[in-house]
């Protein structure tokens, strides 16, 4: 079976806000903007990256997709087997369903397991709570996708605990709990950040390998551009609860165009003790997502804002051309 629409998943004016101070009898009038009026649409097989600094959204843009976090305000279409469905507007009761066809990969293997559970119940426990499958099934599935993410011979690892396991061991087995009822969909939340740096690699390509092989859609949630460049189609860059460009990989790290994109890029470290670099072109510190003014959310820090940026809304993501869209006036 396949979808029906080559958009798998299409994001409109998603927000989430965090009240700051609220009490039991008290409302706040304060809130932390975590995702502001994003806007995306990701196609069907396609792995996309969204990179931005510690604390711009990313992780909380994830959990809401995943319905881990309930969205503020907003629409999330994702296309399935039967048609197009609003996760956003999915109550807890519909929910169940949806898991089948959306998961998450944590960043921390070593916090996202029961430690109490072997490594067959782990992997089995979406089969499980979906009723997938009997008691033979399951074994025959969870045997299988052990084989599958190098976990070989899986017979050795099924009824071992996670502390038995090394962090890359973890982390395939991560994997291999989000791929085991087939999702449609999979949020990878920096999955190799935890992970000594010689196994990065063999993890990066077993996503890959899966995602041809099995026709999984990624978003992967990194800060690590060079990671982004290896496993991604297209990339996303967010800024402080707002996508601030989208664009091809290739093109977006050979011509950015935002001034922020440009900065991330400057600070990239280059592997050649001869090189001179630069000085960023940024100023300031990182503005606070408390009630944020309604301009740019980068003007505080940005060489080119002048008093147009500063006397109007923050700017729309527009294509700037070739499918590359920026969200700045002096583009």
């Amino acid at each position: 079976m396949t979808v029906q629409s080559d958009v798998l998943v299409n994001i409109e004016h998603l927000s989430k806000l965090f009240p700051v101070g609220a009490g039991v009898f008290t409302k706040s009038n304060t809130f932390v903007h975590a995702v502001s009026d994003l806007n995306l649409k990701i196609m069907n097989g396609e792995s996309v990256g969204l990179v931005g600094e510690s604390g711009c959204g990313k992780t909380t843009t994830g959990k809401l997709l995943t319905r881990l976090l309930d969205p503020t305000e907003g629409k999330i279409e994702l296309s399935t087997y039967e048609g197009v469905v609003d996760i956003a507007s999915l109550r807890r009761g519909s929910l169940k369903k949806f898991r089948q066809m959306v998961q998450m990969i944590f960043q921390d293997p070593y916090e996202s397991m029961n430690p109490r559970l072997t490594i067959y119940d782990t992997i089995a426990e979406p089969l499980d709570v979906q009723g997938i499958g009997s008691v033979a099934d399951r074994e025959d599935r969870v045997a299988e996708l052990l084989e599958t993410v190098g976990l070989t011979p899986a017979t050795s690892f099924m009824f071992r605990y996670p502390h038995e396991l090394s962090g890359g061991q973890r982390q395939r087995v991560a994997i291999a709990r989000a791929l085991v009822i087939a999702p449609l969909f999979v949020v990878a939340d920096e999955p190799t950040s935890m992970l000594d740096v010689s196994v990065r690699t063999g993890v990066m390509n077993l996503m890959q390998d899966l995602a041809d092989r099995l026709s999984v859609t990624y978003l992967y949630i990194t800060h690590d551009l060079a990671v982004a460049r290896y496993m991604c189609n297209r990339i996303a860059v967010m800024y402080l609860g707002k996508v601030v460009e989208w664009a091809e990989t290739e093109e977006l790290l050979h011509h950015p165009q935002h001034p922020y994109t440009q900065a991330l890029l400057s600070a990239v470290p280059v592997p050649d003790p001869t090189f001179q670099r630069g000085e960023v072109e940024i100023k300031g510190g990182i503005s606070k997502p408390i009630n944020p003014p309604p301009l740019c959310r980068f003007y505080p820090r940005c060489i080119r804002a002048d008093d147009f940026c500063r006397n109007n809304d923050h700017p729309p993501l527009e294509d700037k051309g070739g499918g590359h869209f920026v969200a700045c006036y002096k583009v």
